[in-house]
């Protein structure tokens, strides 16, 4: 089912709410060259994300062909109309040529009782005892399990099928790299769930080649994981296992990895993805933490940066209610721990940026501070120029925190398997 474009074995997803750091953004990935591994770029931008913000898909376009162009950029990239479905669709079609659909809203509703039946008598040899290489597992899939499988999903892999034809019909087969996501549902899908709604996928003739299954745990937006490290590093082996074993019998694409959505600033699950995909290859997206980053090259500049983040903050404190709502079930933020405006506007540029800035190793880093900060870019978007022209003029600052981040802290445990920054202070603690 391969043809066409062809994603790399890394992808790092890269969200730039402002379309400024695509540069920088880029100059991670060259260092990751340098270090003797490809990260393949890959600029994502949400329908959500460009409404709050008032940009369009062209913008973010732009900017990664314009950084391509300015770094000398050899190697493939591509830009992601990210969490799309086909009500959003169309707005990415010129722009695109990586989509994520996204499926959540259609799981747990019942397929036609017809299509149910004819998938279970399609897939009637997929019932019995599966024997996953690598992980020394096997499990039984009975037909009961089948059918509660097909009830919950096919629906959903239905809809992923239209928008697929509907992009196909649009750009041409082979023009554009598919991803289905599944993973803001209620809970995390089983291996044997997992191959099931990979034959789904496979039938719909979608040649997918990533796919964001649900891990168990909390993956909230531009802070740590939290959960279980032990059973996330047992789901994920059994995940990529089962998408070897899905390849093999389905006809999907040889290149399929997984999805790891909010991925960011995941520290304590990087060394397990690393080692569970060393031979398949994973897609992480970073989502808004270079957006974070800009407000820290801000803060660091101190004068009009540093005056300009404390507003921004304040105004998102003032706000919170209004800009949490639409991210409920990836943040969690303790009001408690927020502190007051008047105090953060007596703050040295150390302060903001040592509160703000994910370093585990500080006594001062605050994740309720940075998750509002993370879902408040709509108090920049709203102040237009005086934002953008800061961004600018500050822009050597800046991108050097954008680079630094993406590759310190994310490709080099996620892709080289350097030690994470919690890895590096369970060290030191236990020293």
């Amino acid at each position: 089912m391969t043809h066409g474009l062809m994603l790399g074995k890394y992808s790092l997803g890269v969200g730039d709410r402002f379309a400024h750091q695509a540069k920088a953004q880029l100059q991670a990935c060259i260092e990751a060259e340098k270090a003797g591994v490809e990260v393949i770029p890959v600029w994502n931008k949400s329908n959500r994300e460009h409404n709050i913000i008032g940009s369009e898909p062209a913008s973010t376009r732009a900017a990664a062909d314009a950084a391509v162009k300015a770094m000398g950029w050899k190697k493939p990239y591509f830009c992601d109309a990210d969490h799309i479905n086909l009500t959003t669709v169309d707005r990415f079609m010129a722009s695109c040529d990586f989509y994520t659909i996204d499926v959540a809203d259609a799981i747990g509703k019942a397929a036609d009782a017809a299509a149910i039946d004819h998938f279970l008598k399609r897939r009637s040899d997929l019932a019995g005892t599966v024997r996953l290489e690598g992980v020394d597992q096997t499990f039984t899939i009975t037909p009961a399990m089948l059918r509660a499988t097909a009830e919950k999903f096919l629906h959903a892999v239905q809809e992923a099928g239209q928008v697929y034809r509907r992009i196909e019909a649009a750009k041409g087969q082979g023009n554009f790299i598919t991803e289905v996501s599944m993973d803001e549902t209620d809970s995390a899908q089983t291996p044997a769930e997992l191959l099931i709604i990979l034959s789904a996928i496979a039938d719909e003739g979608i040649p997918v080649q990533t796919i964001a299954p649900k891990f168990t745990g909390r993956f909230n937006k531009g802070v740590d994981y939290v959960g279980d490290v032990a059973q996330f590093r047992k789901e994920i082996d059994l995940d990529v296992a089962a998408i070897a074993w899905a390849v093999k019998h389905f006809g999907l694409p040889f290149n399929l990895k997984l999805s790891v959505h909010s991925g960011s600033d995941k520290f304590s699950i990087y060394s397990a993805i690393h080692e569970a995909t060393k031979q398949s290859g994973v897609h992480l997206k970073t989502a808004g933490t270079t957006w974070l980053e800009e407000i820290i090259g801000l803060a660091e500049a101190g004068g009009d940066g540093l005056a300009l983040a404390k507003e921004i903050y304040a105004e998102a404190y003032a706000h919170r209610e209004e800009l949490c709502a639409p991210y409920a079930t990836v943040i969690d933020i303790d009001p408690a721990k927020l502190p007051q405006p008047a105090v953060v506007a007596k703050w040295t540029s150390e302060q903001y940026t040592a509160t703000l800035r994910h370093d585990q190793h500080s006594s001062q880093y605050n994740s309720s501070f940075r998750q509002l900060l993370h879902v408040g870019f709509k108090i920049a978007a709203k102040m237009g120029p005086r934002y953008l022209d800061l961004l600018e003029s500050n822009e050597a600052v800046i991108a050097k925190n954008v680079t630094g981040n993406l590759f310190d802290r994310h490709i080099a445990p996620v892709f080289l398997g350097k030690p994470s920054p919690v890895a590096v202070l369970e060290h030191a603690e236990a020293r």
